[in-house]
């Protein structure tokens, strides 16, 4: 910690009481710099953690200069370090960081070094949640029968978790059925304020989930990077980052008594999507501010990702408070928050337009603006008004493929499907719902929205209304909390009338674990070739994500999404006609069973109480007894099962020595794929079911496993040899060498459709060079350290796109994977490019950061690209080959 006397800011260190010396903390406002009272707060946040880690080795003098001249740094691609005061994961990405971990402890011991060195010297939590699918529902044991299926299928994942939480220091694991990582994050892990060593300062985090960023809405800096990352950051390094330009969002006006948090953070999605907001901080402010709960400023910073930003934050203030007495804190930890927080002015009031700091650009929203809204058919960021909704997919089906088209010819748009369930028979035609999920931690931590969807299931009951049966319907919380509050408040039981029973505590459906739907259900919409929908309260909707049977997806709040099962199609305009008839033949309109802003808040005033929030969490790390029986070891080396389908020590580090090569030029580089834009992770790395016909099912099949054992790929991150085989493998895959979606590519030097894992293998074999090609916004989506593991395995060497999501570009730096980028104006299609000519890359030395190199193909034909190492640091990462043989070879050391 910052006691080190080696530290040039001692002089700023006081007590908070001076009657206290336990409470140390360094007062930013005693560095006598007029500079500090205008940054954003969001910056001073930075600011507080180079102060306090200055060794004048990792974090430089130099670097609190330069972040306290922000004013000017801004906009000079200005490099500084920060270090987070915690890290947090999720079971997805938590799994293979441990696998690295452990695969690291038995590198350092070949190189002579002490394993012990791999461990954690920051804390870190890892809360399960991602593993829970819909397998049941509609029923009251559905919860019971998921979170069995769960460990069963979970078993040695969770059993080396287990071995992890004894062997690493510093790590804390929230056993499965807790909750979603971002919500209990909320609720429970978050300090706002660490107090550690003696010293005061603030929380901030990096995390392994691209929604990280929802612990912003606490006023808690925080956001999502690669895994890769967030294990060098777990071992002691700062995060290396390019200081970032911080938009203002003012927020002002009053939303409408009708409105719900989902439907701003939908507005706000898309107005910052075209503001433009990519690798910058936003911090909102404004009077507006003050009127959202916590809840709903959580639901904001939540979708950060979708709008492209680094974080989304909003500084502490009153509501900040309240909210934690609210989720049981203690009085002390509230008054030393409270009072450490305005030492250093970083105490919000968001009616005082003094406080108001400077912003590289100011945006503005009028809350009363805000209208219903859902999110779709392909993208978080394509908001539709609930009133244009039926317009807008009735134009999409027509029109030609892509992210706001199907391309269904106009004579097959009345297309309708006859089908038995349970002897009764039903139609399905284009736009049908076939499955509706209350789920995602976008909006399960808020009470608002959660109360709103059960008493509008209230309503829906009391007048006759019901979901047809067929159609998938799922409520999982975000935490324990909600289906307490919502059992007291009397509403559990209208939503379980009409299907949606708790069914797990996790993510679910909104990372594709959204579990099979009816067979009859699955067979009418092939045979029709239909557009099914699905309708979920999440934050993520891309093609092949959710189901492979629901080609549309829309992003709703839960009162929608239930709206919307109701109604059994998103082909309805709910302003001019009814929802249902019911059984007396009268007609139901959602205006008649839409709950007001008012009604929600009584309720949630009655019924959402601290002693609930200490009831559930006091007990959340000793409450499931199948975690607590679970027997694990506690070696300091883990024990690898060469049996094991899913834990198996990787190959990256295979061969690793202490000497540095110099990196290589590409020399006539195949390309494996050539992509459009929008290429997400997903796409790169599914986490979803593993179809039977894939190399991955292949590979499972071989070592004795039958289908209903496959699991999903998420399941199997620890296993290198599933995920390589995974990479690409998403059915939704647009390849531009087959003019078609298909997990599949050309093999160029025969012209053979292939898997593009068995293409990529014939490739490394011939000992060829990989590349891909790409357009905007590649590796959008979830934070996936696999999408960049599982190309570097595949032996692809670059990625050529016109534009990256901040942490993709990451993750492929961390895994030695060079991100190429055309110069602007430039493109594979600008350019002439078709994928099937030859790839030479020069890279010259000495290396610096954002270097312009040349790119030659095999026709002779130059062109110029930038190569993405942003800073030095990632150019030192390159260097050894990737940030965790940096770090092995760092441990290694002496």
């Amino acid at each position: 910690m910052s006691a080190n006397v080696k530290n040039p800011f001692q002089h700023i260190v006081e007590p908070l009481d001076p009657k206290d010396p336990t409470q140390l903390f360094y007062n930013l406002t005693k560095l006598g710099d007029p500079r500090y009272d205008r940054l954003p707060f969001s910056i001073r946040v930075l600011l507080e953690s180079a102060v306090r880690n200055c060794d004048q080795f990792l974090i430089k003098s130099s670097d609190v200069e330069r972040i306290l001249d922000w004013k000017q740094t801004q906009t000079q691609t200005v490099e500084v370090p920060f270090r987070p005061a915690r890290v947090i994961l999720q079971d997805f990405t938590g799994v293979p960081a441990v696998v690295d971990f452990a695969a690291m402890r038995d590198a350092v011991v070949k190189l002579g070094g002490d394993p012990e060195k791999i461990n954690p010297v920051c804390p870190a939590d890892l809360v399960i949640d991602h593993s829970i699918q819909v397998d049941f529902n509609r029923k009251s044991d559905s919860l019971q029968k998921n979170q069995d299926l769960e460990f069963e299928r979970n078993r040695e994942r969770f059993q080396f978790l287990k071995w992890g939480s004894k062997a690493f220091k510093n790590m804390r694991i929230i056993p499965p059925g807790s909750g979603i990582v971002h919500q209990v994050n909320l609720e429970y892990l978050a300090r706002v304020v660490f107090h550690r060593d003696g010293y005061l300062y603030p929380d901030s985090l990096v995390g392994t989930d691209s929604h990280t960023t929802m612990i912003d809405g606490l006023g808690v800096l925080g956001w999502g990077v690669g895994g890769i990352e967030a294990e060098a950051v777990m071992l002691g390094q700062p995060i290396s980052m390019v200081l970032p330009e911080v938009v203002g969002y003012r927020l002002c006006g009053t939303p409408d008594r009708l409105i719900t948090s989902t439907d701003i953070v939908l507005t706000v999605t898309k107005h910052l999507r075209q503001v433009g907001v990519v690798g910058k901080f936003v911090e909102f402010f404004g009077p507006g501010v003050a009127q959202l709960s916590i809840a709903d400023r959580a639901t904001i910073a939540n979708m950060c990702p979708e709008y492209g930003a680094t974080a989304a934050f909003f500084p502490v203030d009153d509501v900040s408070i309240q909210y934690l007495e609210q989720t049981g804190r203690e009085a002390e930890q509230l008054s030393y928050i409270s009072r450490y927080l305005k030492a250093v002015s970083m105490f919000r009031d968001y009616t005082d337009v003094d406080q108001d700091p400077e912003f590289t650009l100011v945006v503005e929203l009028d809350l009363s603006t805000v209208v219903p809204c859902c999110s779709g058919p392909k993208r978080p960021q394509d908001r539709i008004p609930v009133s244009d909704m039926k317009r807008d997919f009735e134009s999409c089906l027509g029109a030609k493929h892509g992210f706001k088209g199907f391309q269904v010819s106009p004579e097959r748009h009345g297309a309708a499907v006859p089908f038995l369930f349970n002897g009764t028979e039903f139609t399905l035609g284009h736009g049908s719902v076939v499955i509706a999920a209350i789920t995602s931690c976008t909006n399960t931590s808020n009470p608002s929205v959660m109360l709103g969807a059960g008493l509008l299931a209230k309503k829906a009951v009391e007048c006759g209304l019901s979901v047809k049966p067929y159609i998938k319907t799922s409520l999982s919380p975000g935490s324990g909390v909600v289906t307490y509050y919502l059992r007291q408040s009397g509403v559990m039981e209208y939503l379980s009338r009409l299907g949606f029973e708790v069914v797990g505590y996790g993510c679910m459906t909104c990372i594709g674990n959204s579990g099979p739907i009816p067979e009859p259900v699955v067979e009418a919409i092939t045979q029709g070739d239909l557009v099914a929908a699905g309708v979920l309260s999440g934050n993520r909707n891309f093609e092949g994500r959710v189901h492979p049977n629901t080609r549309a997806n829309y992003l709703a709040s839960p009162p929608l999404v239930i709206a919307y099962a109701l109604a059994g199609t998103v082909r309805i305009d709910f302003e001019t006609e009814p929802i249902a008839v019911n059984a007396e033949g009268r007609q139901v309109f959602l205006g008649d069973i839409w709950p007001t802003r008012e009604e929600i808040q009584a309720v949630e005033r009655s019924f959402v109480i601290p002693s609930m929030f200490k009831e559930v969490y006091e007990k959340i790390e000793r409450v499931n007894e199948r975690w607590n029986a679970l027997a694990a070891p506690s070696d300091e080396l883990y024990s690898w099962d060469p049996h094991s389908t899913y834990i198996k020590p990787p190959p990256f580090f295979d061969g690793l020595t202490m000497d540095v090569q110099p990196p290589r030029s590409i020399t006539d580089a195949y390309v494996l794929l050539n992509l459009g834009d929008s290429v997400t992770t997903d796409h790169i790395s599914p986490a979803g079911n593993i179809a039977r016909t894939s190399a991955a099912a292949r590979y499972l099949t071989s070592r004795g496993l039958n289908p209903r054992d496959y699991n999903s790929y998420g399941s199997r991150r620890g296993n290198d040899a599933v995920m390589a085989r995974g990479t690409f493998a998403n059915i939704r895959l647009f390849n531009k060498f087959l003019n078609k979606q298909a997990p599949q590519t050309i093999h160029l030097p025969t012209g053979e459709t292939l898997d593009v894992f068995d293409a990529a293998e014939r490739y490394q074999q011939a000992g060829e060079a990989l590349l891909v090609l790409a357009g905007k916004e590649y590796g959008s989506g979830s934070s996936r350290d696999w999408a960049a593991k599982g190309p570097f395995l595949l032996g692809i060497k670059a990625v050529l796109a016109e534009s990256y999501e901040r942490i993709h570009r990451s993750n492929l730096v961390g895994m030695g994977v060079i991100p190429l980028e055309f110069l602007p104006g430039d493109s594979a299609e600008g350019l002439g490019l078709t994928g099937g000519e030859r790839y030479s890359i020069s890279i010259p030395e000495p290396l610096t950061p954002r270097m312009v190199v040349d790119v030659k193909l095999d026709n002779q034909k130059t062109f110029q690209v930038l190569m993405r190492f942003d800073t030095d640091v990632e150019l030192t990462y390159f260097r050894h080959g990737g940030i965790l043989n940096y770090m092995i070879r760092k441990m290694s050391e002496n």
